[in-house]
């Protein structure tokens, strides 16, 4: 593959070749993080090479950098997106305020109705999810924070086109063109017959003039303009048209059959724009695309109404610390790594993370001092970033984050669990010591509570602690039970008191002879513990002291690994504990 054509695939749809100053390793970087996001966060080094048509080694070097970075972790032959990829994402939804402003208010309507609610923001002709409040049954939705979808095959795409411009329009319609079955959008099903997505859109636009009493789209028109996908763009146009009028859109299972939506825009109070949609999705066991508009559209207002309040009376942000070190730690690897680091990829991502609450329009000038890079340095990312269309200018020299930067691993990572983000940290514990290692969490409530295993990470010995994830013991009667047991509030037995003081629990040959164990807690971004970590050996292969001066400062260095990736995880996404 030529040289340039791994680096054009990365712009946006119709842009020119890279700028002079824009930073090649950078644009690079970027390929790799999305190929791995669109295959699902996993990926060999070789289909890396194949995906973005860069060179081995040049992978190679990419992968050891995003490595040393904690973006992604080297498993075997193959690079897997680490959960701190998370931050760049984590910095957009920091920066954009609408989740942390309107999470709850989207949680409680999906409660109240017991149907699946998202918000939606608009990504080009696209529209991206910051917000999935979904409901667990047999058929539940897959989508996550940060799947990207056609605009035309949802309910908030209509309320956002009905504010296009006419070169927006052009650029759908060239994308529509290059990509007729949506290719190039990994989250949703290829794009059906022209014929049934057009009699699908034609019905989603009759259920919105039904409501008027006129008829938009009607059976003779819709049956003989679906014989080609360019008919079923002319739906979307009057779809389009017909939200700007409604203030609302249907989905009539234009994603797939069976699913249903209906979206209602919620503006922003300064600008009258739409900033967002909230969307209730159902399937047709359930609603009808009529019967969701003719039940819920007035709670569905009500929420939103509630939400642009929410949005006019949020005091102004505090801005939180910036980052802090970068530029003297990207030096510092570059001098451990040599050339397998590249030290102007770790710097140009550390840009990204220089956004957040209180930073959502940063000047040149500001990035530079958040991040610690030189003004030239930070400048050449910014072009970059601009190109790459993450980052927007503003007319003031402001700078803001893009949607798309949540296309740099965070959607892949945003169903995660705690056991799957704590198991390559067990594993590498378990290898050090050679010690089985496990990870739990406390169940039941007054005397009755257990602690259930949720994560486990052996050894080859003869003689080993036999237990399975899902086993349940006696709380009280284990090392991390104790652990757990000694975060609760109000006053605790004297044993408890003691743990926690310590910050560990050691059982020694108690709930089985020459069973030793050691454990701490796992916190989440509150503070409070709701996990533990422990290590099992046999009294015969170390003794109490050994426990304390050996095995706890490795225990608790791997606690912390776990803590940060779960705060980091769950800053805008809820992480399960099982």
């Amino acid at each position: 593959m030529p040289a340039n054509t791994a680096l054009d695939a990365q712009a946006p749809p119709g842009a020119e070749v890279p700028p002079s100053e824009a930073v090649t390793p950078l644009i690079r970087g970027i390929a790799v993080l999305r190929q791995l996001t669109e295959a699902g966060g996993t990926l060999s080094p070789s289909a890396l090479e194949r995906a973005t048509g860069l060179a081995r080694s040049t992978v190679d070097r990419i992968t050891a950098t995003l490595a040393r970075m904690g973006y992604v972790r080297l498993d075997g032959r193959d690079a897997v997106l680490a959960p701190r990829v998370m931050e760049l994402g984590n910095a957009y939804l920091a920066a954009l305020r609408l989740p942390a402003l309107l999470d709850a208010r989207a949680d409680a309507l999906a409660d109240e109705l017991d149907e699946s609610v998202s918000l939606a923001v608009a990504d080009r002709d696209g529209i991206r999810f910051i917000h999935q409040a979904t409901r667990r049954r047999a058929m539940s939705l897959s989508f996550r924070i940060g799947d990207l979808l056609p605009a035309e095959r949802t309910a908030p795409g209509p309320l956002f086109a009905a504010e296009w411009t006419e070169a927006d329009w052009a650029r759908w319609h060239t994308r529509r063109a290059a990509d007729p079955q949506d290719r190039t959008f990994t989250a949703v099903p290829p794009r059906e017959h022209p014929r049934t997505r057009a009699t699908h859109a034609t019905n989603a636009a009759d259920a919105a003039g039904a409501v008027d009493g006129t008829d938009h789209a009607n059976s003779a028109e819709s049956a003989d303009s679906a014989d080609s996908a360019d008919s079923a763009d002319e739906v979307f146009v009057r779809q389009a048209a017909r939200a700007a009028a409604d203030g609302w859109a249907l989905d009539d299972q234009l994603i797939e059959p069976g699913l249903v939506a209906l979206a209602v825009p919620v503006r922003d109070p300064h600008t009258d724009r739409v900033a967002c949609a909230a969307s209730v999705v159902s399937h047709t066991s359930r609603h009808t695309a009529a019967d969701l508009r003719d039940t819920l559209l007035p709670r569905l207002r009500a929420a939103v109404a509630e939400m642009e309040a929410d949005l006019r009376d949020a005091p102004p942000p505090r801005p939180g610390p910036p980052p802090s070190g970068l530029a003297t730690w990207t030096t510092a690897s570059k001098h451990e790594l040599g050339r397998d680091f590249i030290e102007s990829l770790a710097r140009g991502l550390t840009v990204l993370t220089a956004f957040g609450e209180g930073r959502s329009a940063l000047t040149l000038t500001e990035v530079a001092k958040a991040t610690g890079l030189a003004r030239a340095t930070a400048r050449r990312a910014l072009i970059t970033y601009e190109y790459l269309g993450l980052v927007t200018a503003a007319p003031d020299r402001t700078f803001t984050l893009t949607p798309r930067v949540l296309s740099l691993g965070f959607a892949p990572l945003a169903r995660t669990t705690l056991p799957r983000l704590a198991a390559p940290h067990l594993r590498a514990l378990a290898d050090r010591l050679n010690e089985p290692v496990s990870l739990a969490v406390l169940t039941g409530s007054g005397a009755g509570q257990e602690i259930q295993y949720t994560a486990r990470a052996t050894t080859a010995r003869v003689l080993t602690v036999d237990i399975t994830v899902g086993t349940r013991l006696p709380a009280d009667a284990t090392s991390l039970g104790r652990v757990l047991l000694a975060d609760a509030p109000g006053s605790l037995p004297d044993p408890l008191t003691e743990v926690r003081a310590r910050g560990y629990a050691l059982v020694d040959e108690e709930l089985e002879s020459g069973l030793r164990a050691i454990a701490v807690p796992v916190r989440d971004r509150t503070g409070r513990a709701v996990a533990a970590v422990n290590v099992a050996t046999h009294a015969a292969r170390r003794s109490l002291e050994d426990c304390v001066t050996t095995v706890l400062p490795e225990l608790a260095e791997t606690a912390a690994h776990i803590q940060s990736d779960l705060g980091t995880a769950s800053r805008f996404t809820a992480v399960p504990l099982v």
